[in-house]
């Protein structure tokens, strides 16, 4: 048996308002007196929903990626999510080239403004209606090295989707 593990779960998954709440989240984080065995998982907000109503989801995650990038302290304890603005609460998921694409992007910036070392050992998981049904071809794709997976999770096809990047 796998021994147990702890961890804090934070996040929202859309921001209305203040586009500083990402900075704030991932200060107090980093400010945060957690023990070392505690694993952090936040869960950002994703979405500002005027930016989603004008569709510039690039524009987003680059900027939202910034944030983080500002105020990391270990990369190896990242894993970055990418959730299409217009996939949440929608059922609608990206095609495998339009994942893809975004997160070809996402690592490409990584690289231009983290490091090399950095844009190849983050991990990018795709986030977006993931089930069963598509989650072989979207792990397919090069860039996408796993999910954040919804709904799905709580369905026996959870099982199809966890062993999809093998």
């Amino acid at each position: 048996m796998a021994p147990s593990r702890k961890f804090f779960v934070g996040g929202n998954w859309k921001m209305n308002g203040r586009k500083t709440t990402l900075g704030e989240l991932i200060s107090t984080l980093n400010a945060a007196k957690v023990s070392a065995d505690v694993e952090v998982v936040c869960a950002p907000p994703t979405a500002y929903i005027d930016f989603a109503r004008q569709k510039l989801d690039e524009k987003v995650v680059f900027e939202q990626t910034k944030v983080i990038a500002d105020n990391v302290k270990d990369w190896n304890k990242v894993v970055l999510a990418y959730e299409p603005v217009w996939a949440i609460g929608t059922g609608k998921t990206a095609t495998p080239q339009q994942a893809q694409e975004v997160h070809e992007k996402l690592r490409g910036w990584l690289k231009s403004n983290v490091s090399d070392a950095v844009a190849q050992s983050t991990r990018i998981i795709y986030g977006g209606s993931v089930t069963g049904a598509n989650c072989k071809e979207l792990a397919s794709q090069p860039d996408v090295d796993g999910f954040l997976v919804g709904g799905a999770s709580l369905k026996p096809e959870f099982v199809d989707i966890i062993n999809a990047k093998q």
